[in-house]
């Protein structure tokens, strides 16, 4: 193919205008749970949780080794990261010493209601990581003296940084799941859990934020673990025709419905503001319904790539990272990792669609103002 001087040129200035664009932030700044944590969870419950994920099969594709991530490579903050030519996001608890390019406060098993609102009522019962969004909040409060110095300095750093608030109920959910509850009664829940992610995102809009993505929750009655700790329920009109469980599906498309109005609500409030809604459920629903096309066979739509066996590769006592536990030789032909994580390959789809669509509202590099 040949480039006419006119086409060449313009395709030269596209290409400046993605480029220019990609580089507009300065800073990366993200709060979540496990799909999206580049190490906090293993800095944190070690020595006083057990910790598979810092064990080998764990980034056996990027990284060669355990690199903090519960995946096999890269999570979906790393292609956001790379695509914006910024460093990879440290861990906060890592102490880093140099966090002009922004920091990742996500910790596995986060959730978006205080973890002691779970302890006092008895929904769980055991002793929970204090890891919560207002405590990573807290946490993002102690380390501005380290980013900026004055109120006017800090919302000119923030003004051009990239917030990732989420995702966020996944842990809320499944751990009302876990207490025996009802669709109804699990679903009663979700307006407590938007809630606190709205009041989150309008807390760091007030400290300067101008650019904010705020994921919904993935399909988690597709996740392995789930259908095998559900499995006791066995019954046909629990399952839609892909596999997933129909009640605990509902319940994230209920979570995303009322999270997108409470993005709404806050744009009308701060029209100056980007919020973007990150879909993290039609990524996956798209490729497990048509696994052929994403590599994906479809035997292996449902089952983990790492984990000890049975229907869905999964169990609870015999976890991915434990000795004797192997996992698959392609991940990228899975679109589970360990059970209840997504491969890299998943992330990095996943990343694309929150870039450039169709899983954003608006596409990050499309949002961006001039």
């Amino acid at each position: 193919m040949e480039f006419t001087p006119v086409f060449f040129l313009l395709f030269l200035s596209c290409l400046h205008g993605v480029i220019s664009d990609s580089r507009y932030f300065t800073s990366m700044f993200t709060f979540g749970d496990s799909y999206i944590d580049t190490g906090n969870f293993v800095i944190m419950a070690a020595p006083a949780v057990p910790v598979w994920q810092d064990k080998p099969p764990y980034g056996m594709t990027f990284f060669g080794h355990p690199s903090g991530r519960i995946s096999d490579g890269r999570v979906i903050v790393d292609f956001i990261a790379e695509q914006l030519g910024l460093p990879l996001l440290r861990a906060s608890l890592q102490n880093n010493s140099d966090v002009s390019k922004g920091v990742n406060f996500a910790v596995g098993g986060a959730t978006a209601i205080d973890v002691s609102f779970y302890e006092r009522n008895l929904i769980v019962q055991f002793k929970l990581l204090n890891n919560s969004l207002n405590v990573q909040l807290g946490w993002f409060e102690r380390l501005k003296p380290s980013i900026c110095n004055t109120t006017k300095g800090c919302r000119d750093r923030f003004s051009k940084a990239l917030f990732f608030v989420g995702e966020f109920g996944v842990n809320d959910y499944s751990f009302i799941w876990s207490a025996g509850k009802t669709e109804d009664e699990v679903r009663s829940y979700v307006p407590k859990v938007v809630q606190k992610i709205a009041m989150a995102v309008e807390r760091l809009i007030n400290e300067g934020a101008a650019y904010l993505v705020v994921p919904g929750n993935p399909p988690n009655g597709c996740s392995p673990a789930m259908l095998t700790l559900h499995s006791s329920l066995n019954r046909t009109e629990n399952y839609d025709y892909i596999g997933c469980l129909k009640d605990i599906n509902r319940v994230a498309r209920r979570h995303n419905a009322l999270l997108r109005a409470a993005i709404a609500a806050l744009r009308v409030k701060y029209p100056h503001t980007t919020i973007i809604f990150a879909d993290f459920y039609h990524p996956i629903i798209s490729i497990l319904q048509m696994p052929n096309r994403f590599g994906v066979t479809g035997a292996n739509g449902l089952r983990a790539c790492c984990g000890g066996g049975g229907k869905y590769n999964w169990n609870t006592s015999i976890v991915c990272g434990m000795p004797g536990v192997a996992a698959c030789k392609n991940p990228s032909a899975f679109v589970n990792w360990d059970g209840v994580h997504f491969t890299e390959a998943i992330y990095r789809y996943i990343a694309k669609g929150w870039l450039h669509g169709p899983f954003a509202d608006p596409p990050i590099l499309s949002a961006i103002r001039h």
